[in-house]
């Protein structure tokens, strides 16, 4: 009983660690840029698909298999780069629109993206094999539980340690504070906002293609799996609140262990659960827990 249910936990934490990774990229969109981005979920899949390339193409040049996942996590932070093409090549034009117009621009970056990915990788399910076992596996509490899930959720902790970091300790993380909290004045004081949205924008699209590529070794990467993340990123921004990151991570968690015992214990359940729980949010605490009344 206690393996199966640390079985369930460390699954949970799993697809939180990931999950936190995209929501804390759309955290930092719309902290700065007021942008809710439907795209996160496509940058998602796109990552995913440059890691199983990324991956393909260092095995068959003879790289070791225990290293795999340093040139998976290098294409998926590389394939990131897209962000600086999409902001200056599109957002930059709405950023003074109507919120409804920001949102129908990015959900159409979803469908693009998606044909995208159809034309470069096909529409079959692509994976990196067995590479997922490679570092073995570790005894908690009498489970068994895949060293590469321990390393994914300990280099999640590192992320949202750095990305603390960066906001609290860094002249640009200061600047990304100060945008956020009144852009104008930041424009007074002499701050280059175009320089701004450009970098919090890639980095929030970073975080996505990351999580993607990180993921992908313990699933098979579909040109639709991006749809269902940003079901799931939507839910974590509610229950934790727009533009916190401390709400990201809570929310992640919450979300993938709900998710993860819902699989466990009846499948049928495991959206409708999510749905639920966001429903009472918007019912009880619409700015969710640690959203500002703002936001």
């Amino acid at each position: 009983m206690t393996a199966n249910l640390v079985n369930v936990l460390m699954g949970g934490v799993f697809h939180a660690a990931i999950l936190f990774l995209v929501a804390a990229g759309l955290q930092v969109v719309f902290g700065v840029q007021k942008i809710f981005n439907l795209a996160c979920g496509s940058f998602y899949a796109l990552g995913a698909y440059a890691g199983v390339s990324a991956v393909g193409y260092f095995t068959s040049r003879g790289g070791s298999p225990a290293l795999f996942i340093l040139p998976l996590a290098l294409g998926g932070l590389a394939v990131g780069l897209v962000g600086v093409v999409v902001e200056r090549g599109l957002l930059r034009f709405v950023y003074d629109r109507d919120e409804t117009f920001q949102l129908l621009l990015t959900f159409a970056l979803v469908l693009m993206l998606e044909d995208l990915i159809r034309m470069t990788w096909g529409t079959a399910p692509v994976s990196t094999g067995g590479l997922y076992l490679s570092y073995g596996h570790a005894r908690i509490l009498g489970a068994t539980v895949p060293v590469y899930n321990l390393i994914v959720i300990g280099a999640s902790l590192a992320i949202a340690l750095g990305i603390g970091w960066l906001l609290s300790r860094t002249v640009f993380g200061r600047i990304i504070r100060a945008a956020a909290d009144n852009r104008e004045m930041a424009e007074a004081l002499g701050v280059d906002m175009r320089w701004v949205y450009v970098r919090v924008f890639t980095l929030g699209t970073m975080l996505g293609t990351l999580g993607g590529a990180l993921v992908i070794p313990a699933t098979a990467a579909m040109s639709e799996m991006g749809i269902e993340l940003i079901v799931e990123a939507f839910a974590v921004v509610v229950i934790g609140g727009l533009g916190s990151m401390r709400g990201a991570f809570v929310g992640a968690l919450v979300v993938g262990i709900l998710r993860s015992l819902a699989i466990s214990i009846y499948p049928e359940l495991e959206m409708l659960l999510i749905y639920l729980i966001v429903i009472a949010v918007l019912i009880w605490r619409p700015r969710g827990l640690f959203g500002t009344a703002a936001a």
